[in-house]
């Protein structure tokens, strides 16, 4: 497998999706709040046809697993995409969200990007090969102390029935760390763990093109990846948390509540 060449596609598909948000950003706060939604909507399917076009034309024969369109059947190789991870920051004029594809290759994901087009930041790897950051390669942090990490997590909303679970974990874990973030995508989240900005994360409910891209981001900057509750796997049943080696045991057992 070509994972110089997918990386390629996947950068180019990345950009061209990014491209038709940009369009739309910081445009949407002076029209009524459901013709913004409709806008929103509009954005995310245009981003995602951008995505998908660019890949099927470098690999018509993959399948593609997409967040608005579904699944297209095709071999082993699997796209999955998120064509705007940040949806509620992109309606509010926030510039914190990100385009977010990966590829999987016999249910393992082998490369993965993740691009902050608001900062001109992209994220990406491929397996075995390290973590970059534009042109700089990127770790996670090196800090060994609960009590001086920062973590990030997203606060659920609306109909999410995780609220009390996450509030908590807010409850066992603020008393021991130097604080939590909640910034609106989990796929940036995941980006800042694998940079070492977040010493770690942990989420609900995900869905697997929330994360994808970044679980390999993070693992290839040198972190640690689990389930939140044993014997779930993080891209099938949604529930993740990763941190840096030092912290990431006492990191779960503190969400695990154990």
């Amino acid at each position: 497998m070509d994972l110089q060449r997918i990386k390629r596609v996947g950068v180019a598909a990345a950009v061209n999706g990014a491209d038709v948000l940009r369009k739309h950003f910081g445009k949407l706060r002076a029209v009524r709040k459901k013709e913004a939604i409709d806008l929103v909507t509009e954005a995310d399917l245009r981003s995602e046809a951008a995505i998908i076009e660019t890949i099927t034309r470098a690999f018509p024969e993959h399948a593609i697993l997409a967040e608005e369109s579904g699944i297209r059947d095709g071999n082993d190789k699997r796209w999955i995409v998120d064509p705007l991870d940040g949806t509620t920051n992109f309606l509010h004029g926030l510039p914190h969200w990100a385009v977010s594809i990966a590829l999987e290759h016999k249910g393992e994901i082998v490369a993965g990007v993740i691009f902050d087009a608001a900062k001109d930041e992209m994220f990406f790897a491929e397996k075995g090969t390290g973590a970059w950051m534009n042109e700089s390669r990127i770790r996670v942090s090196g800090r060994n102390r609960m009590i001086e990490a920062i973590f990030a997590t997203g606060v659920p909303f609306g109909t999410k029935k995780t609220l009390p679970a996450t509030l908590h974990d807010l409850g066992r874990l603020m008393p021991q760390c130097a604080g939590v973030r909640r910034w609106g995508s989990a796929a940036l989240d995941l980006a800042y763990v694998a940079a070492g900005r977040y010493d770690g994360f942990w989420e609900r409910e995900l869905h697997a093109w929330d994360i994808a891209a970044g679980l390999l981001i993070v693992k290839e900057a040198g972190g640690l990846i689990g389930p939140i509750r044993e014997g779930h796997d993080p891209l099938e049943h949604g529930d993740v948390l990763v941190a840096n080696e030092p912290i990431y045991d006492a990191f779960a057992k503190v969400i695990r509540g154990e």
